[in-house]
This record gives structure tokens, sequence and C-alpha cells, in this order.
């Protein structure tokens, strides 16, 4: 949770600014990436807004907002994976704690792996949020242009359908980041070992294995994660960073104003996304018998009975540490990245006119 477009809020040229400056569209990653800007009511008339980009290369720039975010974050996705792998089915204190927090994660990792190692699956996961992004924002400006975020809760409803959407057609790409990001060797391994040799070998493994479907194995774990996940970033950051201005405890434009925004989102999300996030990465890694079925989990309920009963309510929020201090530096890098380089296209436009 993982990456997300929060919402339609007045601020200068900087994504960061407080909600006292002029308006301006923004997009912005929670999680894995963007969902589209939540609408405020207002009686006061908005200012113009700047120029409207072609929406391909709009779509286009928020995903490589996102793709540059997962680059810095992704060795706390490889953490989470494992820290959600870790203890499968198994109650508490009945197995080998290899991973015992965030840095002490990091440093195992690092130092068994090798700093390649803290970027596993980096590839996949860039795939990822591409793919989801680009789906996730063309698809809620359709919606914005045909009328349905004016309605009442439209703006939350078409922000979750469009998660929903993205989430679906970006799977095979999420299902492989798991698989690799969770294969180590054998003194920290945790969960079921895939042993792909790379991202090319790991679709060709799956799509020999169980065929077109397979790819798609784990889908009813990932949509309910994203669609929770976005829901709850739209519905806190827009209220956070409003909060935090009227307090005034930094100056109108410091861009601490959004990142203690979207650290308070950050809790709300983690503690709404986290179970969702592990039975996602259960169902994704689990191996598969001769007729495809998963050999540990059913589906999405099973899988939720299964690790209540034997690992607790606890085993629900495993890895929700990782889960929030990846959060928020990813949904301020991706803020940044995709505010420079759509000023940086209006510039270009503005060169060529």
């Amino acid at each position: 949770m993982t990456g997300t477009q929060l919402m339609n809020d007045p601020t200068t040229n900087s994504p960061f600014s407080s909600p006292s400056s002029n308006s301006i569209q923004l997009h912005s990653a929670a999680m894995t990436s963007p969902v589209p800007p939540f609408s405020r009511a207002t009686s006061v008339p908005s200012p113009q807004l700047p120029p409207a980009l072609w929406p391909p290369l709009d779509f286009a720039l928020g995903a490589l907002s996102c793709c540059g975010a997962c680059v810095f974050t992704n060795p706390l996705e490889v953490v989470k994976t494992r820290l959600q792998l870790q203890g499968e089915l198994r109650a508490r204190g009945s197995y080998r704690q290899h991973y015992r927090g965030v840095l002490q994660a990091l440093w195992v990792v690092g130092r068994t792996d090798g700093l390649r190692g803290l970027q596993k699956g980096l590839s996949a996961g860039l795939m990822y949020q591409g793919l989801m992004n680009g789906v996730r924002l063309g698809f809620y400006s359709y919606c914005d242009t045909v009328g349905v975020t004016a309605a009442p809760g439209g703006s939350l409803m078409s922000g979750a359908v469009a998660g929903a959407l993205g989430a679906f057609i970006a799977s095979p790409a999420y299902l492989v980041k798991t698989h690799l990001q969770a294969q180590t060797v054998e003194a920290i391994a945790v969960g079921h070992q895939h042993n792909h040799q790379g991202v090319s070998s790991a679709f060709a493994n799956i799509y020999r294995r169980e065929g077109v479907v397979g790819l798609w194995r784990g889908v009813n774990g990932a949509v309910p994660r994203v669609m929770v996940g976005s829901a709850a970033q739209l519905a806190t950051f827009s209220s956070a960073k409003e909060w935090v201005a009227r307090l005034q405890w930094y100056s109108p434009n410091s861009w601490l104003v959004a990142l203690t925004a979207a650290c308070i989102s950050g809790v709300a999300v983690t503690i709404t996304m986290t179970p969702f996030d592990v039975i996602s990465t259960r169902l994704y890694n689990q191996p598969v018998d001769e007729r495809h079925r998963g050999r540990l989990y059913l589906g999405f309920s099973d899988c939720l009975v299964k690790v209540c009963r034997t690992e607790g309510l606890l085993g629900l929020y495993k890895g929700m540490g990782p889960v929030f201090f990846r959060l928020c530096p990813h949904t301020v890098l991706s803020m940044l990245f995709w505010d420079l380089m759509r000023q940086q296209a209006f510039q270009d436009i503005q060169k060529q006119s």
C-alpha cells in the first residue's frame, strides 16, 4: 500500500505546499502507486488551472514517478515479504526467527545476499508500478471526464475501482515480484522457494506449469488489498494535510506539511491494509499441486481463517513496520518526481509553442 493520487488540493508550484496556496492538481503514490485526485467541494471559485498535458503523457509521467520511487523503497518491499512469510501457518515461538525487525532484516539480507539482494524483484516491481499506475490514472481520468467523480462519494469509489482494475491487470508482475523477493539462500529462507533464475524465467516457468490462468493466481487477495489501501489513503491524506496546515507547525509553503500528512496517512493505511497485504503475499507465494490448486490455501477466506487460527490475529500484521516505513517515503518521492517531470513537460510545450 504499495502506491496514491491523493487529492485535488491547493498548492503552489511545489507538490509540498500548504492548502493556502494556488490550486494545482497533484498525483501521488501510496503502498505500491497513485490513485486519482480527491475533489473537494468549495464555495470559492478555484483559480484557473494550468494547461492540461496530453492525457497519455500525463499518465506515463504518473507511472514513471512511482517507478522512480520504487527504486528507493524496493529494499523495504523485500524485507516486508520475508517478514510476512516467516513462520507461515506455525504457532508463535515454534519456529526460528531469521528476521526480527526492519533494520535487523535489512542487515541480514544485505550481509547474506549482498547489496543486490536488497533489490531483488526490482524489475518486476517496476513493471508492476508502470502497469498499475497507467491503468489507474487512465480509468480515473475517464470517470472524471464523464462526471462520475462529481457525485457524492464518486471520487472515492472511482479511485477504489480504478485501483482494483489496475491491481487485476498488473497481478502477474506482482506474482513474479513476490516469488523473486522471497527466494534466498537456505540459511535465511522463509516461505516456499520457487527458485526462478530471473524475471523472464519466472514468467516462463509459471506459464509452462499453470498456463495463463496461473499468472493471475493470488489476484483475489491483491484486489481487496489495493481497494482498501486506496480508500484509506484518500480518506486520510487530504484531511491530515489541512489539519497540519491549520495548526501552523511549519511555514505555509514548507514540504514538511506534506511529509507530516503522509506519515499520519501512512499510519491509517498501514493499520487497514497490512492484513490484506499479508494474505496477498501468502496467496501469491504458496506452492501449487498437479491440478494447479494452492497447497496451503484455497482462497482469500481460507487464508484469513488459517492465519488467524494458527498464528493469531497478530499474524495478520507481520511486516507492519516495513509497510509503514515504505509508504511515507514512497508517497513523498512519487509526488516529487511526478511534479518535477510534469513541470519539465510544461516547459517543453511552452518552448515549442
